[in-house]
């Protein structure tokens, strides 16, 4: 049997840890309320954000690389990334090259990067972009495998990883789910 005092103690100790799994905190990092959001520090919902990019991977995942393409028979980095904005996001737009899509949006230092966030790297003196997606991967064309996920951790896009942006609109647009091979 335990005795009174240690009974009490053991009370106390689960009472104190179900007050501090309870307890809401929002104490973040300056640098990281300034890159959480664009809605005056309110952290976005980024479930849908999250939802349409992995429905949209579904949709294109293994469409090989080409050129200038925009289609599910063919699709490059900035062709892919603006199929997503324009379907998923319904952000109205032209056709944009990886060199507008990096003058757009606001600069996301790489420990904050949130799904959606356009990740971009140089490759032999040329641009290439993808979407963040969770856990360190990205969506994107790639010209040897065509559209597939990658890990930003792996050796070779660390060698190569240049910068994020954020495009504040892509957040709060009217997101499209059920893509059905528009092209």
């Amino acid at each position: 049997m335990i005795n009174s005092a240690a009974r009490k103690f053991i009370a106390c100790l689960f009472v104190i840890t179900l007050a501090g799994c309870s307890s809401k905190t929002s104490h973040a990092p300056a640098e990281e309320s300034v890159d959480a959001s664009t809605d005056g520090g309110k952290q976005p919902d980024l479930i849908p954000v999250i939802a349409a990019l992995h429905d949209q991977m579904h949709s294109w995942e293994g469409t090989k690389y080409q050129w200038g393409g925009t289609q599910l028979n063919g699709v490059d980095c900035s062709g892919f990334v603006w199929r997503t904005l324009k379907d998923r996001f319904n952000i109205p737009m032209d056709r944009v090259t990886t060199r507008e899509l990096i003058a757009m949006g606001q600069p996301v230092d790489k420990a904050h990067l949130q799904p959606g966030d356009l990740v971009f790297f140089r490759i032999k003196h040329e641009l290439h972009v993808g979407f963040y997606d969770t856990d360190h991967q990205f969506l994107h064309a790639s010209v040897s495998q065509g559209v597939m996920r990658s890990s930003l951790n792996n050796p070779y896009w660390k060698s190569v990883y240049l910068e994020a942006r954020r495009l504040p609109r892509e957040q709060n647009s009217q997101i499209s789910f059920n893509y059905k091979n528009k092209v």
